[in-house]
């Protein structure tokens, strides 16, 4: 037995995982390869005892079809084709490039825009050059083969009829904007109800600035996110509705973390499928979606968590347009915002260990 084979199992047992499969939907915008979205995915296959429902993928990071095609090429690669992938909203729900271009000419640039993003920030991240919607570029980690296709139901109608079928058994790991999810809330009033548990990578409060060139998105708008940027009425819906329980990873403990070399090469002495895919495509990025996978998965790592009423700011035209807003746990104005357990700090090292022993196991 490795001693990464040993970690993991111990971190299992240490984070009494259940004995039945936990039933997992992951909701993402999986652009790739490798990187933090796939990354936090692959956590998540690889976990002891999860039992992964399917993939839904929107836009946000990249447009939804090379999101799609990104998943369906990973799957691929680490020989796990058999997890069903659906496909989801491409635009969000009112914001729109335009809108964000003319938002920036009055409050000006953002650091990232994700799918619409023309100028790259200096990260060293390759990213390909900007491109319509429904364009993939020519992918670095080759394009899916012809029998690696999304499922014919569209991401929404899967997600309602998932858990309608498991009610109650289905927790949500949702890593990018919350389009396909406030979607499904409005077409079905009981949906969010039937969820065990929804985790939220998104938001942000007062996080201590990182040293690295990803702290340029919240260094001077400290409520700005990303995720939540991108699509705030869905964000704001998502938050509203009835969730029997939320759990919020914000930026804030993200910025303590950092997906270092020695990281990856440790992962690299594996030598097993998902160990080769993520060191290929290996890239240093703060562990946004992973620290959310744990948030869910293992949740002991997680070290400080407040509750807070929880809100998004969708006033289109004002400097704060997506921002996180909070208040005291129970003590919003009454608009609909509900209280969510936030993750504030996380044990890192642990973190870290957790990581490595999940993409280095068999």
């Amino acid at each position: 037995m490795s001693n990464s084979t040993r970690i993991l199992l111990a971190l299992a047992f240490a984070t009494g995982l259940p004995a039945a499969p936990r039933k997992i939907v992951i909701d993402q915008d999986a652009y790739g390869p490798g990187g933090s979205n796939q990354q936090a995915i692959l956590l998540v296959l690889q976990a002891p005892d999860v039992e992964v429902l399917g993939i839904t993928i929107e836009s946000g990071d990249g447009w939804q079809e090379e999101n799609l095609a990104h998943t369906l090429r990973m799957l691929e690669l680490v020989g796990r084709t058999e997890i069903p992938v659906y496909r989801g909203a491409t635009h969000p729900l009112l914001n729109t490039k335009t809108a964000t271009e003319r938002w920036e000419a009055v409050h000006g640039p953002l650091f990232y825009k994700g799918a619409w993003t023309q100028k790259w920030p200096e990260t060293g991240v390759i990213r390909a050059p900007y491109h319509p919607p429904k364009i993939v570029p020519p992918m670095r980690e080759g394009a899916p083969g012809p029998g690696s296709t999304p499922r014919a139901e569209s991401a929404v109608d899967f997600l309602l009829r998932v858990t309608r079928e498991h009610p109650g058994d289905v927790s949500i790991l949702a890593m990018g904007p919350l389009t396909n999810l406030a979607l499904a809330a409005r077409l079905d009033d009981g949906f969010a109800g039937r969820v065990r548990e929804l985790v939220v990578m998104g938001g942000s409060f007062n996080p201590r600035p990182a040293d690295n060139a990803f702290a340029g998105e919240y260094a001077h708008s400290v409520r700005l996110e990303f995720n939540f940027r991108w699509d705030p009425e869905a964000a704001r819906i998502v938050l509203r509705s009835a969730w029997p329980r939320v759990v919020q990873v914000p930026i804030d403990p993200t910025t303590a973390t950092f997906f270092r070399p020695e990281l990856f090469k440790r992962i690299a002495a594996a030598n097993t499928p998902v160990a080769r895919y993520v060191t290929a495509w290996a890239e240093g990025y703060p562990m946004w979606d992973e620290l959310a996978a744990a948030a869910l998965l293992a949740p002991d790592l997680m070290r400080e968590k407040r509750v807070l009423a929880v809100d998004v700011d969708t006033g289109a035209d004002g400097a704060g347009y997506g921002n996180t807003l909070s208040w005291s746990a129970g003590k919003g104005p009454g608009l609909g915002e509900r209280d969510v357990e936030v993750v504030f700090a996380a044990d890192v090292p642990r973190f870290e260990e957790w990581c490595v022993a999940l993409l280095s196991a068999p």
